[in-house]
């Protein structure tokens, strides 16, 4: 896959790029695997705004993906590549020898055509396998990956995200995160081989305002432009910051304050922390 660039028939079009769409074969054809999502636009169940800068954007349907990946023994065929509205990955479609059909994440390099299988072991460490991580050999490249047996996938599921198991100690695995943190994770979890494809999805550039709203994306204004009753750093003459650090409208400092909270229960499965500057 890659960036598409565009004639610049318009200033905003000059510089806007894209995922390609070649390697899209198919339009969601599985009317079960489609779910309607209630628009909250950054609103509570009181109607107020609790994330500010957010809207409905464009109409999209969810698809239902299987981050459990627990159909053990049957083996699947991928039958199409889709465009995912609600990720920046593309999702594959199987189709099972039992007639079930369901969704997974496209790792890089799975095509139509190919065949996966998920088990708890004895699978080929081949791409799009998923199996536990009891099961996988030391220095494989993951995705897909549990942090609760049985509760599905929460770790390296953006594009172009992995991890490498790095080793494995008493019941816990040893894994590297795409953060650069390496933490300790049941070796009961599942994980599938490979990286999450789209990796490129990183580097495109929106190139105007109208791509944002349709992302549900709404306009945010500069504090340091709005009136000291808006904002912290509002008011002043000239171009003032109001004499103070990056804050945000209600006062917390924005660069380099630490939010985590000391009793978060996994915090002691965190082996070393991510590096400065990584996000």
């Amino acid at each position: 896959m890659a960036l598409k660039t565009y004639k610049p028939y318009t200033p905003s079009r000059r510089y806007m790029s894209g995922l390609d769409n070649k390697d899209i074969t198919a339009k969601p054809s599985v009317p079960k695997l489609l779910v309607k999502l209630p628009v909250t636009a950054g609103r509570n169940n009181n109607g107020r705004i609790t994330s500010r800068h957010k809207e409905g954007g464009a109409k999209k349907l969810y698809r239902l993906i299987d981050f459990k990946r627990d159909k053990f023994g049957v083996a699947g065929k991928v039958q199409a590549i889709e465009y995912d509205p609600y990720r920046n990955s593309r999702i594959a479609l199987i189709a099972y020898k039992d007639g079930e059909k369901r969704y997974i994440l496209q790792p890089e390099g799975l095509k139509v055509g190919d065949t996966i299988e998920a088990a708890e072991a004895g699978l080929d460490i081949v791409v799009g396998n998923a199996l536990k991580l009891k099961s996988i050999p030391v220095g494989t490249i993951i995705h897909n990956i549990e942090l609760k047996p049985g509760k599905g996938a929460q770790l390296a599921r953006s594009a172009g995200g992995f991890a490498q198991l790095m080793g494995r100690e008493d019941k816990y695995a040893i894994l590297r995160l795409p953060s650069s943190e390496t933490r300790y994770v049941l070796l009961e979890c599942m994980a599938t081989i490979g990286v999450v494809g789209a990796a490129e999805f990183a580097n495109r550039v929106i190139g105007k305002a109208g791509r944002s709203r349709h992302l549900g994306i709404r306009p945010q204004s500069r504090g340091s432009a709005m009136n000291p009753i808006d904002h912290p750093h509002g008011g002043g003459e000239g171009k003032s910051n109001g004499h103070r650090p990056p804050v945000s409208p209600w006062g917390q400092q924005c660069k380099g304050l630490k939010t985590r909270k000391k009793t978060k229960a996994s915090n002691r499965y965190i082996i070393t922390r991510r590096k400065k500057g990584v996000r």
